[in-house]
């Protein structure tokens, strides 16, 4: 893949079109003037609470205040969810009013789309934009769960991308964007969703020979092979 560092950080190339990696997890494509971020998981801790696993309540909040000064920072035309943006078909229900009035304020701003995923198949009533299975603008498509037959140019989730590093006996484990010029995955965007290694089982199949990690640093973005993850 293509990949070279500009003052903004890194531009990678897939299927020419070159897109940019956000170290909140965002990517944004100058071309659309879109911003796509994927696996939101909005409520996943008052679902978590249902279960008798008790988190602080603001995962919703602080994933709706991170992406609010992404739209600040980038003016998007167009946002795409790239699935599971509710951690399931109630979540909606669930917010609290001031999360569901914060939410409809974002969406409100620019053409917003949600992808589905397999945590929210079916959109939310209220909340707006326009829902659909899949997406394809240009060179590229949008699904949630990548697929081991993809399309060229497919951008996806699902799986929460996280590398680990090794450097002089010490490692880090970050998340990170993986792929390669045909297909990127991007990490989870909210605040309770962590990250699966791009080692696990789970990735078999999907990262071609030659595959990058775009791994997300506290303030720069690391292009790392995939071979040299462990």
């Amino acid at each position: 893949m293509k990949a070279e560092m500009l003052d903004s950080g890194v531009i990678v190339t897939v299927c020419g079109e070159e897109l940019v990696p956000l170290l909140d997890g965002g990517l944004w494509w100058p071309n659309e003037r879109t911003l796509i971020v994927s696996d939101l998981h909005l409520e996943k801790g008052s679902s978590q609470a249902g279960r008798g696993i008790f988190l602080p309540p603001y995962d919703t909040a602080k994933t709706l205040a991170r992406l609010k000064v992404l739209i600040q920072n980038w003016h998007p035309c167009r946002i795409i969810s790239l699935g599971d943006s509710f951690h399931d078909c109630n979540a909606e229900s669930r917010m609290s009013e001031t999360d569901q009035h914060a939410l409809k304020e974002l969406v409100d701003l620019q053409e917003w789309i949600w992808i589905a995923g397999n945590h929210d198949p079916r959109p939310p009533a209220n909340i707006g934009g326009h829902f659909r299975e899949t997406l394809n603008i240009g060179p590229l498509s949008f699904v949630h769960e990548p697929g081991l037959n993809p399309k060229k140019g497919e951008l996806s989730g699902h799986l929460h991308p996280a590398a680990k590093i090794r450097r002089l006996g010490r490692s880090v484990r970050r998340r990170c964007f993986v792929g390669n010029n045909q297909r990127l995955i991007l990490p989870a965007f909210g605040a309770y969703t962590g990250g699966l290694n791009i080692t696990d089982a789970a990735f078999d199949g999907l990262l071609a020979t030659g595959s990058t990690a775009w791994v997300l640093g506290t303030d720069q973005i690391y292009p790392i092979a995939v071979a040299q993850c462990v």
